[in-house]
């Protein structure tokens, strides 16, 4: 079946929904657009759309039956309650609102009318991130216990209105969800506890440069880190297991697996091991025949098949991947982070 979307909110993200669905999605037909900018709606004419007048004029278009809400952050919540009212199923950019309470509004309006809601989580389909599920899914290094997932630049502030706390900017609410989510994903046991520090380097209003830590009801921790102001990065995830170590370098996905060999049984020496570490055994390199070093994964996912599996989602033919109470699990870890700054402690929790 065809499906005939309207994009609301044609900025950077807006245009790229258009280019990514245009090109890959055969099922989904990109119809038309609005954005309260004269600019924007200028670019969205030059690239074939059309504009309507206003989010009435949209709303009122009977052929459209998907409706993609790429704005800031802070006009989330009235439009999708009211795209949802219209009778139109709703596609939302991240973060989907700006708390918890907010997402519970539009959760229920979804319930009430009856249409598809979800959230453009699209870095679940990140090839470094499908390599780390793969791992830890196959088994492969073992049970993790603990796992770092960076992301770091160097270019200082945030870039236009995710500057502005008013409008729901931060680098929480712009990486930090993503990389929550991508841990939620993997992780159905709770969070049972959470702390941070969120830095503002570059201005008053909005954090900029952070570091989260998060427990798992299994043994899990994780550190999530998101700079604005490193200029020498660390791995873009580093994750200890049981029986081994993964290392994903960066967005190349440049890595590798060292684990246990399956024979091989450590042995320690009763003489002091000299090392550059000084005197020690604990220290000391491991013998080589007690590992084995693997390629990674080989993992190819794209981010349009989110929007494959909203049109068979409609169509009857799949189950909604991003699923809006998965958000609110994500926005309620969200929250508590804001609070444990605040605070300046770890917060014992349950989500």
């Amino acid at each position: 079946m065809q499906h005939t979307l309207a994009i609301i909110g044609y900025g950077g993200m807006g245009g790229w929904h258009h280019k990514s669905i245009e090109e890959k999605v055969k099922n989904i037909r990109v119809k038309g657009a609005f954005d309260i900018r004269p600019e924007a709606m200028a670019k969205a004419r030059e690239a074939g759309l059309h504009t309507y007048a206003s989010v009435e004029k949209l709303l009122a278009d009977k052929e459209t039956d998907l409706i993609t809400i790429a704005t800031p952050n802070d006009v989330h919540r009235p439009l999708v309650i009211r795209c949802l009212e219209a009778g139109k199923n709703v596609v939302c950019e991240k973060p989907v609102a700006l708390n918890a309470v907010e997402l519970e509004d539009m959760i229920a309006a979804s319930r009430r009318t009856g249409k598809l809601f979800s959230i453009h989580q699209n870095r679940r389909w990140d090839r470094d991130y499908r390599i780390v599920r793969e791992t830890i899914r196959s088994g492969l290094i073992g049970n993790p216990y603990f796992i770092e997932s960076r992301v770091q630049g160097s270019r200082g502030s945030m870039y236009g209105w995710r500057g502005y706390k008013q409008n729901g900017g931060g680098m929480l609410l712009d990486w930090g969800v993503h990389l929550i989510d991508q841990l939620m994903d993997m992780t159905p046991e709770p969070v049972i506890e959470v702390s941070a520090c969120l830095h503002k380097i570059f201005g008053s209003e909005v954090d900029d440069n952070i570091k989260v830590s998060l427990r798992f009801g299994n043994g899990l921790s994780a550190l999530l880190e998101m700079s604005t102001n490193c200029f020498i990065n660390l791995p873009r995830w580093h994750i200890s297991g049981t029986e081994g170590t993964l290392v994903i370098n960066d967005w190349s996905c440049d890595g590798e697996i060292v684990k246990l060999s399956t024979d091989a049984v450590m042995e320690w020496d009763d003489d002091i091991v000299y090392t550059e570490a000084g005197p020690t055994r604990t220290m000391a390199p491991r013998p080589k025949h007690t590992t084995q070093r693997l390629t990674l994964p080989d993992e190819r996912p794209d981010w349009s098949e989110y929007y494959m599996n909203i049109a068979d989602t409609l169509d009857g033919k799949a189950e909604l991947i991003v699923k809006p109470e998965q958000a609110l699990r994500v926005m309620r870890v969200i929250d508590t982070v804001f609070a444990a700054d605040e605070k300046r402690c770890g917060i014992s929790c349950e989500i």
